[in-house]
C-alpha cells in the first residue's frame, strides 16, 4: 500500500494501476471510495475480496462524462434525466437498467446498474485517465466506519490496497444518496449527500421507502453497517440527558446546546464531543465519521449518541447513526 499526494503525475500512475487491475482508494466529496475497473470481474472481484464484502451487495460504478451513461445502461427516461441535469456531477447515485457490458459481479447478478458522476476533480481525472468507468464501494472493511480522509482508509485495508489518492478530508462526509429510477416513479434507495428536499424540487414525486428487509438492491441497505468496534446506543435528540452510561463511555451530542441542556449528565462521560457545535445539519454530516474514527481509536467502553434533527441531510447522519447501533 502506497499513500500517494494527487499531483498529475501520481493520478497518472494510479490510472494505469487500474487498468492493470489492481485497487486504488480515491477520494470523493462524500467519502473515499475503493476503486476497480468496473469492466474487470477479476478485480472487482478483488474489491469484495478486500472489503470481505458479501457478493450480494451491489457496488457504484462511478463515471466522468455523462456520454459513459449510454455505455452503461439503458437510455435514461425523463425523470433520470432531470435528476442528471440537476444534480450531476454531485453525491447522486442512479439505479438503471443495465448493458450487458457490465459485469454482473458489480451488479450482484441484478438487471440494473447503480452509476455516480462524482464531482471531486481527483476522483474525475483517475476516472478520466483509467477506463472511464471505475466500481468504488467505500474504501473500508465491510460494515465498518467509511473513510473520510486517506489516514482511515490506510488504517482499515492497509496492504489490501494498492494505491490510496489523498485528497484531504471528504467534503459532505456521508455517501451518495440513491435513488432508483429504473421503472415507474423514482424511489429513494439510501438516504445521503443529497436531500429530500432537494430532490423534490426537481421531480416532486419521489418516494423515501424503508429498505431495511429483503435483499439489497443497492448499497447501504443492509440493517448492520458504518459501524465503530465499541456498542454503540443511539438516543433521541435531547435523549442523553437520561442516559446511563458505564464507566469509560463517550458521548455525541447533536450541538453545543444539546449538550448544555443536558446538564449533569454530560459529566457522567469519560469524554463528549458535538457533532456541530452551532446546531447544522451539515456540518454533523460532514464530522459524523470523522468523529466516528477517533472515538474507535480511543477503544471507549461504549458510545452513546444522540439522533440529530430528521429533516435535510440529518436523515442521512439519523440513517447512518442507526445502522451503527444495530449490532
Amino acid at each position: 500500500m502506497e499513500i500517494l499526494k494527487p499531483t498529475d503525475e501520481n493520478i497518472s500512475r494510479a490510472a494505469e494501476a487500474i487498468k492493470a487491475g489492481r485497487l486504488v482508494a480515491m477520494p470523493t466529496e462524500t467519502v473515499y471510495g475503493l476503486g476497480a475497473n468496473a469492466y474487470d470481474p477479476i478485480a472487482l472481484a478483488r474489491i469484495f475480496e478486500a472489503k470481505r464484502r458479501p457478493h450480494f451487495d451491489p457496488l457504484i460504478v462511478h463515471i466522468a462524462d455523462m456520454a459513459t451513461v449510454s455505455l452503461l445502461a439503458q437510455p435514461p427516461g425523463s425523470t433520470a434525466r432531470l435528476l442528471m441535469a440537476a444534480f450531476w456531477p454531485g453525491p447522486l447515485t442512479l439505479v438503471m437498467p443495465k448493458k450487458a457490458i457490465v459485469p454482473d459481479i458489480a451488479t450482484s447478478g441484478l438487471p440494473t446498474v447503480a452509476i455516480r458522476f462524482p464531482s471531486h476533480p481527483v476522483a474525475r481525472a483517475l476516472i478520466e485517465r483509467s477506463t472511464g468507468a471505475v466500481a468504488a464501494p467505500s474504501a473500508n472493511p465491510f460494515g465498518y466506519l467509511s473513510p473520510t480522509r486517506a489516514e482511515h482508509v490506510a488504517e482499515q485495508l492497509g496492504d489490501r490496497v494498492d494505491f490510496i489518492l489523498d485528497g484531504g478530508r471528504c467534503e459532505v462526509g456521508v455517501e451518495s444518496t440513491v435513488v432508483d429510477v429504473s421503472s415507474g416513479n423514482p424511489v429513494i434507495l439510501r438516504t445521503g449527500g443529497l436531500t429530500l428536499e432537494r430532490l423534490r424540487e426537481v421531480v416532486g414525486d419521489i418516494e423515501l421507502r424503508d429498505w431495511s428487509a429483503g435483499a439489497p438492491t443497492s448499497p447501504g441497505q443492509l440493517p448492520h453497517h458504518y459501524a465503530p468496534r465499541s456498542t454503540l446506543h443511539l438516543v433521541p435528540l435531547g435523549g442523553l440527558a437520561r442516559a446511563k452510561p458505564a464507566s469509560g463511555a463517550a458521548a455525541i451530542f447533536f450541538s453545543n446546546a444539546t449538550r448544555r441542556n443536558s446538564g449533569a449528565a454530560a459529566g457522567l462521560f469519560a469524554v463528549t464531543r458535538c457533532l456541530s457545535p452551532s446546531g447544522d445539519t451539515v456540518e454533523a454530516a460532514a464530522a459524523l465519521f470523522d468523529l466516528l474514527h477517533e472515538m474507535d481509536a480511543f477503544a471507549y467502553t461504549e458510545i452513546w449518541a444522540e439522533r440529530v434533527p430528521d429533516e435535510g441531510i440529518g436523515r442521512a447522519v439519523n440513517d447512518r447513526l442507526y445502522k451503527a447501533s444495530m449490532k
